[in-house]
């Protein structure tokens, strides 16, 4: 079933192994990239692993930055891309490699600025592009990429944009940009007596873009909890930009907002959306389990996409879920993710989701019956009430059968999946904990091997973090290189790393901070001994040992029965006859390949 999952995952997202095409990964938003064969759990540490460069940018880089390999730009080649936006509303797109800019583009029209920011200094000093875009190569002549731009006229109107950018130009395709403008059925905030009416000052643009089936689905946060605002999802088309849909799941009521730390809607393979609704109202009053009034405020959503129509098939909430709504302590302020087919203790497959928020709880549903609203007793899946003691403003990543969860003021920590079920308490945790917000983790590795879990701490200067994903262990950090080597900027809350092709990209206040291995002035020099002897029918071991950081190995002309560890240079196995062998070895880093002959006598039978 694992298997099944993550050939789900690939084909959701990724034209090429390498593409990081939307938030976390994929539309589960698991935050795993299983494409990486650079980075390993033995090359990334201070000595061979740091900064490369930090790629400035005009504003504030909230949105976690994509990456596409070999995309080819109008007189500049084939590059490696990475896509950036701002605050400051510009996109741009860099070569991922060097930094070197391709192209910038503003999403300001003639006499705009980016907003304000709304007197909430939850995005601030200016609102611009905040959200995670998301990218289709298959769209347009060259690819596009969606992003979502708040900005304030001369007169002083706000206005939210779609926008479907050429991937090689920057340029605007589709007649667009679209004006975001809704209206729904209801009598909540802002109606005009018989339809609640979206008004772009009200809101931002937090949570990342969806893109599901031909569609980009937008979903909308307030400023701060300043009124008046409802819940909304709006979806419109990735090849014209007409508006498809558009749903509120607090029309009779008010607030309600998508934030989710910058998380994007998550979608399992049959096409549902999946969210963290905040505090906003909810009618305990039910019709056939779902609120008579249709308000869903401070709830896990699933939205049906049917003929492009959004409707709630199934919801989970609290049986305190109004107390929790008055008191700020809501479901909103963390992300959700798909999680893989599971078989519980009864031979059942389970179809999962997890979710958690400011109420120190880890919800587990089912997404088949996510539990509805119960007054008595909570009625989803699995329940951990303190597992987040201070409560998640982040959102977990998934890899291997572990959930990773980054609480605030607390340790990364690794549950372990049993029967469907999360083990707690959690298995492994890091050594060092995060402050506020918490952190996003992301995973790196090659299938299910070398799996680390990148995290950032928002402190000043940002710390970015990497960990065994196999028990935590603390693989580096950016502090521990001597003399500030790794420094990268200041720390920047719901900040989510990226890594792709052997680097790890961190939005700051002004740029990206770009990691990866350190180059090396010269190749490996071998350093182990030359000749090695063994006996036949017998366990052999021989390690490679090399200068300068080797990243991996090789050895041509083994004996047979005898094979080499590419990662960690030993040559082991069984050897099966007498014979005196001269076997190639080698030890590779960035600058090339140190080889040197080494003389392996095996004693026995010959």
């Amino acid at each position: 079933m694992l298997k099944r999952f993550l050939l789900m995952l690939l084909g959701m997202v990724c034209v090429c192994g390498a593409d990081v095409a939307t938030y976390h990964n994929d539309n589960a938003r698991t935050g795993q990239n299983l494409n990486e064969t650079i980075l390993t759990t033995v090359n990334v540490n201070p000595n061979t692993f740091g900064k490369l460069l930090v790629i400035p940018a005009d504003g504030k880089v909230d949105a976690e930055p994509l990456y596409l390999s070999a995309i080819t730009f109008p007189g500049q080649g084939t590059r490696n891309a990475l896509y950036v936006v701002t605050e400051h509303d510009s996109v741009y797109a860099f070569d991922a490699d060097s930094g070197v800019q391709l192209w910038k583009v503003s999403m300001l029209q003639a006499g705009e600025t980016p907003s304000d920011n709304r007197s909430c200094s939850q995005v601030t000093p200016e609102i611009g592009v905040t959200s995670t875009p998301v990218i289709a190569r298959s769209i347009g002549p060259n690819g596009t990429i969606y992003v979502v731009a708040m900005t304030k006229d001369s007169s002083g109107n706000y206005h939210q944009r779609l926008h479907a950018l050429d991937l090689t130009t920057g340029g605007e395709q589709f007649s667009g940009p679209q004006e975001i403008q809704a209206t729904f059925p209801g009598t909540g905030d802002n109606t005009n007596g018989t339809v609640v009416v979206f008004d772009p000052k009200q809101y931002k643009e937090r949570a990342g873009l969806l893109l599901l089936n031909g569609v980009v689905y937008t979903s909308w946060s307030s400023h701060c909890d300043i009124g008046l605002y409802t819940g909304w999802v709006i979806g419109y088309s990735a090849s014209t930009l007409a508006q498809t849909s558009v749903f509120n799941f607090t029309p009779n009521g008010s607030e309600g907002a998508v934030w989710m730390a910058g998380a994007g809607l998550a979608a399992d393979a049959n096409s549902n959306i999946y969210f963290l609704a905040a505090n906003g109202t909810f009618d305990t009053t039910l019709a056939a389990g779902f609120p008579n009034g249709g308000d869903y405020g401070n709830a896990f959503l699933k939205l049906s996409t049917t003929n492009n129509l959004l409707a709630v098939a199934d919801y989970f909430t609290m049986f305190d879920t109004i107390s929790e709504s008055g008191a700020d302590q809501d479901l909103g302020s963390g992300g959700a993710l798909i999680l893989p087919d599971m078989t519980d203790s009864t031979g059942t497959t389970r179809h999962l989701a997890v979710g958690a928020g400011k109420d120190h709880h880890i919800y587990l549903v089912d997404r088949d019956n996510m539990g509805k609203f119960n007054p008595s007793a909570n009625s989803n899946s699995q329940d951990l009430p303190t597992a987040l003691p201070a409560g998640e403003f982040a959102t977990p990543a998934y890899f291997n059968g572990r959930l990773y969860y980054g609480g605030v003021n607390d340790v990364i920590k690794g549950f372990q999946f049993s029967s469907a079920r999360l083990v707690s308490p959690p298995t492994w945790t890091t050594a060092n904990s995060f402050g506020y917000p918490g952190a996003t983790p992301s995973i790196s590795a090659n299938g299910t091997t070398n799996g680390i879990v990148w995290a950032v701490e928002n402190t000043n200067p940002a710390i970015l973090h990497a960990y065994d994903a196999a028990d935590l262990h603390q693989l580096y950090a950016s502090n521990q290189a001597p003399g500030g080597r790794d420094n990268f900027g200041s720390g920047n809350k719901f900040i989510t790393p990226m890594i792709a092709n052997g680097k790890v990209y961190v939005g700051t206040p002004n740029g990206v901070g770009v990691f990866g291995i350190l180059p090396t002035t010269t190749q490996p020099v071998i350093t182990s001994p030359l000749s090695v002897s063994g006996n036949a029918n017998k366990a052999f071991g021989y390690q490679i040992t090399a200068t300068n950081s080797p990243t991996s190995y090789s050895a041509t002309g083994l004996p047979a029965g005898l094979s080499v560890n590419t990662t960690s240079g030993l040559i082991s196995g069984t050897p099966r006859n007498g014979a005196t062998t001269n076997v190639t070895i080698g030890a590779t880093n960035v600058s090339g390949t140190g080889t040197a002959t080494l003389v392996i006598t095996i004693h026995g039978k010959r």
